[in-house]
């Protein structure tokens, strides 16, 4: 059985990756924003206190996000181990969890704020079907416009300089002490997330020891 947490700031990846090793290893991918995100479409109890703290532009509290990650975990799905993503944001969280639950490694997926500032600030929405592009990768076929129905593309409310250097600056307040606790247990392993995604799962499994991708055979010319 494999438990692995996977931590990040945003843009590093950690979805993208903790799917794949998820797809490939039988686990469980576990992504605490994913069920915040189903509670508030489904209108539940715990929906409303999560679009509350939305609205005031805050976090989910600890208590509450503890409990829902406790409930999760509970359910004893993950036969063959599970990928924590968005869970713990805090040292408080990384304590609560240490104290109930074991894990194997803890992967830090490593980007510089420089970095982080150029990913988030290239993503466009399509205004009328709601698709995702980032002008790095993924550019539409007709600029500012969306491939899939003509719709205008435009920046998402909260991806802004300033709106950003405050999510950079809280991430480092809250999430790097909880890091350095992970680190005095020897659990982190930390790969460069500025390479390409195939370099960075490549790198992940390297430092867990797990079997590595397969390399795409090139055709011959």
């Amino acid at each position: 059985m494999r438990k692995y947490v996977i931590m990040g700031i945003q843009g590093s990846g950690k979805g993208t990756q903790a799917k794949q090793l998820a797809a490939e290893f039988d686990l469980v991918h576990i992504a605490v924003g994913d069920i915040y995100r189903w509670h508030v479409q489904y209108h539940t109890k715990l929906g409303a206190q999560v679009r509350r703290a939305m609205s005031a532009g805050e976090l989910v509290d600890d208590a509450l996000t503890e409990s829902v990650v406790r409930d999760r975990l509970a359910l004893h799905d993950w036969n063959y181990g599970f990928i924590l993503d968005g869970f713990p944001r805090n040292r408080r969280q990384a304590q609560f969890f240490m104290e109930g639950y074991d894990v194997d490694a803890v992967i830090h997926l490593d980007l510089p704020d420089s970095e982080v500032r150029r990913r988030v600030l290239a993503r466009r929405l399509c205004s009328n079907c709601g698709m995702d592009y980032n002008l790095i990768e993924h550019r539409p076929v007709r600029e500012g416009r969306c491939d899939a129905c003509g719709g205008e593309l435009v920046s998402r409310e909260d991806d802004t300089e300033e709106a950003l250097a405050a999510r950079l600056a809280d991430y480092h307040a809250k999430t790097d002490p909880a890091l350095e606790l992970f680190r005095a247990k020897e659990l982190v392993v930390s790969v460069d997330a500025t390479a390409s995604k195939p370099a960075v799962q490549r790198a992940i499994r390297e430092q867990l020891g797990l079997p590595l991708p397969a390399r795409k055979q090139s055709r011959a010319s």
